[in-house]
């Protein structure tokens, strides 16, 4: 079952957000945030519950707590994507350190934001997702074509040598924009720029993670890469 942004609902209504937070200030500061800007928010405290309730109901984004009394939110987010859920999830976290920024992408998630953090940016980083997941929602084209990688933008799934590849949000949309501009070289603030939708930080590997993660995915032992690095450059599919 694929679990799609904001399935079952009727047009023009306010993005829905569920907020995965136990703290409850922090949960009632983002809630406040988030409703100032126009989106309505479900809050829960825990991820057993929260898994349940993504499962179950219409959400357009969910913003994920790092650190939950019941599970680490990477295992929050890895049991969603292995559900079908493709809702984008912003993940929110006081771990800094880049190796866990890392393990939070790993495991599904499309965007990292720190602690302590500004509220604008909470309502910006959200809004970004949203606009992506639209956008890759209203392609009018169903597949693209790489020597033998197909992308199905209905499915959302890869297919390569007769197998089909499972594809986190953020996999996604980035292989989506390689397979676009096929053939060509694009540069590291163009792609963030493009697929992440906010300016580009030099110092972020979000990038390289999401790379590697796809390289794993598409390329079985014995298969050529298609996903090259051009050296100071940028990458290349095809």
């Amino acid at each position: 079952m694929k679990v799609a942004s904001g399935r079952h609902r009727a047009p023009g209504q306010p993005p829905r957000v569920l907020v995965i937070e136990d703290d409850g200030v922090t949960a009632s500061d983002i809630r406040c945030t988030l409703e100032a800007e126009g989106f309505e928010v479900a809050v829960l405290d825990n991820g057993a519950d929260a898994i349940a309730r993504v499962l179950n109901d219409a959400f357009d984004a969910i913003t994920l707590d790092r650190m939950l009394p019941d599970a680490d939110g990477t295992t929050v987010v890895r049991a969603l994507r292995d559900a079908g859920c493709l809702i984008p999830v912003l993940m929110i976290s006081a771990l800094s350190d880049v190796d866990e920024r890392m393990r939070g992408l790993r495991a599904g998630g499309d965007d990292y934001l720190v602690k302590p953090y500004h509220r604008g940016e909470l309502a910006v980083r959200l809004q970004a997702l949203l606009r992506r997941s639209a956008h890759s929602a209203s392609r009018s084209a169903t597949t693209r074509g790489v020597d033998n990688l197909e992308l199905d933008l209905l499915a959302r799934v890869a297919r390569r040598g007769g197998r089909t590849i499972e594809l986190a949000p953020a996999e996604f949309r980035l292989l989506d924009f390689l397979m676009e501009h096929a053939g060509k070289v694009l540069s590291r603030p163009l792609i963030f720029e493009a697929v992440w939708e906010y300016r580009f930080d030099p110092g972020t590997n979000i990038i390289e993670v999401h790379i590697a993660r796809l390289r794993r995915k598409l390329a079985l032992p014995g298969e050529l890469q298609l996903i090259h690095t051009v050296r100071n450059e940028g990458y290349r599919i095809g």
